[in-house]
């Protein structure tokens, strides 16, 4: 008999995490008997509180003033500062504008919120309602709205300064509210006519980087330092190892942690004599840091066992076939209309006869344009799959991507280019030469002591010309290439 909880979200805006609030968090957790916690896509803290002391956690939090939620009712702004530095570098948006940003937000949105760089592929860019994205003037924005419970994504008409984007956002969830079927036009106009905001026109369709996904887990040296990726399987933290992680930080004086929309933490700036202190943790409490890339690029629902299961069945087919991954990223879908973010998405069908026999389940196999899993538009591969067969059909799709990325051969092309290249031989220069005692006359030099002036070319010569060393007559010069003459075979200056 499983015992009843009850789950809350605590939201750190844009991922950042106070080492001081995480602990005390975490020592309120502790006395109601909870020893697992979570990190949610974007970017929370997810607790199962049991029913039996969850009165007891909700007066400590309110004690602390520490604001908690009924999971999905406050999403959440998630954000790219936890790449910040470490995978995005050299651009205007810095840590202190993000900051800058977040505190623009005086009230909890009700709709989820994306703050992006436009350069880094670590965080989706529209997986939230109200998407911005840095453009490449400084303090201007592209807005993409993607209306609730749809994959409709509307471009916003203009590039909207910095210090509008709280602003903005508020009006538009208002707006959506109070009418959520409006037109995009309608929308637009209804956001123009009710706010003044500073902007200018989308003159260039944003330019997103091909997906990647950097290896987000680990010890890694940066500069000077060392930043640290924690990434667990069954996605539970352990609350103990928690409590000390956040104790280290204090003691080192590590200001910020970092949840990542791939429910990982992030430590930044680590001190190379402080990493002692961080294996030891990691030993203690058996934290494993490095896990196959293949089991990193998945973005799976929260609190969702049933997802879990399926992505380790998938998991373990790659392993045995030793399948290539690179470049794609997996979502599992189970509760129906939920956004996924990924270029392949394994989505549960609806049991239509309500059967508890999971084998009854099936699925279909998605993926999306051009294999972008920033792209709104999801194309079917298989409808239908046993749980049993989706390995070996999502390996068939991966394929499938690898064979359309290599249309061209880049070697091939490469080697074409290389046999293309013209080669310029180098003009042969020639000298005269006196075939009696072997001067060479070098018209660039000229013969100063018979007031020849340098550049005089040799037919330029009065008749009465001689060799200045022996005094042989001019005719008695021949013309010869420079490169017989060894180490006077360049051009002289």
């Amino acid at each position: 008999m499983s015992r009843y909880t009850q789950t809350v979200s605590i939201n750190f805006t844009g991922g950042i995490i106070s080492p001081g609030q995480l602990l005390t968090i975490l020592d309120i957790a502790t006395a109601a008997r909870v020893a697992q916690v979570r990190f949610g896509l974007r970017q929370q803290l997810l607790i199962e509180v049991p029913g039996k002391y969850y009165e007891q956690f909700e007066a400590g939090c309110a004690r602390e003033q520490i604001a908690i939620h009924a999971y999905g009712a406050a999403p959440n702004i998630a954000s790219s500062y936890p790449g910040a530095g470490i995978f995005i570098s050299d651009g205007w948006l810095t840590e202190g504008i993000y900051k800058d940003v977040f505190a623009l937000f005086d009230f909890p949105p009700a709709l989820k919120v994306n703050i992006c760089d436009s350069r880094q592929t670590f965080t989706p860019f529209f997986s939230g309602h109200i998407n911005w994205i840095a453009a490449g003037a400084a303090h201007y924005w592209y807005l993409f709205i993607r209306f609730p419970k749809s994959s409709r994504l509307f471009a916003w008409p203009d590039l909207i300064y910095t210090n509008n984007i709280a602003q903005v956002s508020q009006c538009i969830e208002a707006i959506l509210a109070a009418t959520p079927d409006i037109t995009t036009e309608a929308l637009y106009a209804a956001v123009k006519t009710q706010l003044e905001y500073t902007c200018k026109p989308v003159t260039t369709e944003l330019e997103l980087p091909a997906f990647h996904l950097p290896y987000y887990e680990g010890f890694n040296r940066h500069e000077n330092h060392y930043w640290l990726g924690i990434y667990r399987r069954d996605e539970e933290f352990p609350v103990e190892f928690l409590r000390n992680l956040c104790n280290i930080c204090l003691e080192t004086r590590t200001g910020q942690l970092y949840a990542t929309s791939w429910k990982s933490l992030i430590v930044k700036n680590i001190a190379p004599e402080h990493r002692r202190l961080w294996d030891y943790i990691l030993g203690k409490y058996g934290i494993n840091v490095r896990h196959a890339a293949n089991e990193l690029n998945w973005h799976v629902e929260d609190n969702s066992e049933d997802a879990l299961i399926i992505k380790r069945h998938i998991i373990r087919h790659f392993d045995n076939a030793d399948v290539r991954t690179y470049g794609l990223c997996f979502s599992i879908r189970i509760n129906p209309g939920n956004n996924c973010f990924g270029s392949i998405v394994i989505s549960k069908q609806e049991d239509k006869y309500k059967s508890r026999l999971k084998g009854h389940h099936r699925y279909d196999i998605l993926y999306t344009q051009d294999f972008n899993p920033n792209s709104g538009t999801l194309l079917p591969y298989r409808t239908g799959v046993a749980k049993e067969h989706l390995g070996p059909y999502i390996t068939s799709l991966c394929r499938e991507f690898y064979e359309n990325s290599a249309v061209a051969d880049p070697l091939v092309n490469y080697v074409a280019g290389q046999q293309t290249v013209t080669v310029v031989s180098p003009v042969e220069k020639f000298v005269h030469q006196c075939t009696r005692c072997l001067t060479v006359y070098d018209e660039h030099i000229g013969d100063p002591e018979q007031d020849v002036m340098p550049g005089t070319a040799f037919d330029a010569l009065p008749p009465d010309y001689h060799c200045s060393l022996c005094d042989a007559e001019r005719d008695s010069f021949a013309t010869v290439p420079a490169t017989s003459l060894g180490w006077l075979a360049g051009e002289q200056h």
